[in-house]
């Protein structure tokens, strides 16, 4: 028994893992190299408007990890300006998948419904978000409702235009061999169409997730009176630019997390794809 087993794969994997390792480890020099230029530069410079990351490091614990162990030492204004605006983006988020994702199917698969929004929906996603700001606070007023329905609005398109490829690409062969074996049209739409278009759908998931985000933030600029665009520009017009640093850098990290969130599930549906990072 023993002789069947064959080393290969065992060796293969050792092979791999100094390369691995190695990328993993030039990742890391590179970002703490970046750290450390930002750390010095600023110094140089000397100007109040480009902090050091140490201090902007500082400022981001004193206001979000501040608290006691009752509340995870975290601060009140996680709470009160972070959370909301979280729950803004998920939510707008989801109403843009569910709706992208749907009507991308049933335009990409309709030849005739196709022919009829086309030009509807290539005019309405080539509109600034910003431009639609002012309309989305008359008709939905300046609360959370507004803002929502703006994530959504403006976020839709990529996955929308995405999930239309995705259905229009699938391989004939594939629903004719379905049609041939007596598959039912909603098992040809579970077992054909969805898996094929899984790929686009994931793409216009990643582009829309940090639209989505970039609306959330500018969404808030607008009489806000909480969430993370409204400390952002509160803490540049009471000149406390360290806060304001921390608030942009932790923008970058959660576009960063929203990213490895959406590879998550893209791995487990996608996992007979070759994986290119």
């Amino acid at each position: 028994m023993a002789s069947c087993i064959s080393p290969k794969g065992g060796e293969m994997i050792m092979r791999q893992l100094p390369a691995i390792g190695g990328h993993v480890l030039t990742r890391v020099w590179v970002f703490v190299v970046i750290i450390a230029i930002w750390e010095v530069a600023a110094r140089i410079i000397g100007q109040f408007y480009f902090p050091p990351l140490s201090k902007i490091a500082a400022a981001a614990v004193k206001m979000w990890f501040s608290g006691d162990l009752s509340t995870v030492w975290l601060s009140s204004t996680v709470a009160t300006e972070i959370v909301p605006s979280l729950i803004r983006l998920a939510a707008g988020f989801a109403i843009a998948a569910a709706v992208g994702i749907i009507l991308g199917f049933a335009i990409g698969r309709s030849k005739v419904l196709a022919d009829y929004v086309d030009l509807i929906v290539h005019v309405m996603r080539s509109v600034p978000p910003v431009a639609l700001v002012p309309i989305f606070m008359l008709l939905f007023g300046l609360g959370t409702q507004m803002r929502v329905l703006l994530i959504a609005f403006t976020s839709v398109w990529p996955i929308l235009l995405n999930t239309i490829d995705g259905a229009r690409e699938v391989e004939p062969t594939y629903l004719d061999t379905a049609r041939v074996f007596g598959i039912s049209r909603s098992r040809r739409l579970r077992s054909v169409i969805l898996p094929s278009c899984l790929t686009r759908i994931f793409d216009g998931l990643r582009i829309s997730s940090a639209l989505a985000l970039v609306v959330m933030v500018v969404s808030e600029m607008f009489a806000a009176t909480n969430g993370i665009g409204y400390s952002l520009v509160y803490a540049q017009q009471s000149f406390r630019y360290n806060d304001m640093w921390a608030y942009v850098i932790l923008l970058g990290i959660l576009g960063w997390l929203l990213n490895l969130l959406l590879r998550i599930p893209e791995r487990v549906l996608l996992r007979w794809q070759p994986q290119n990072d």
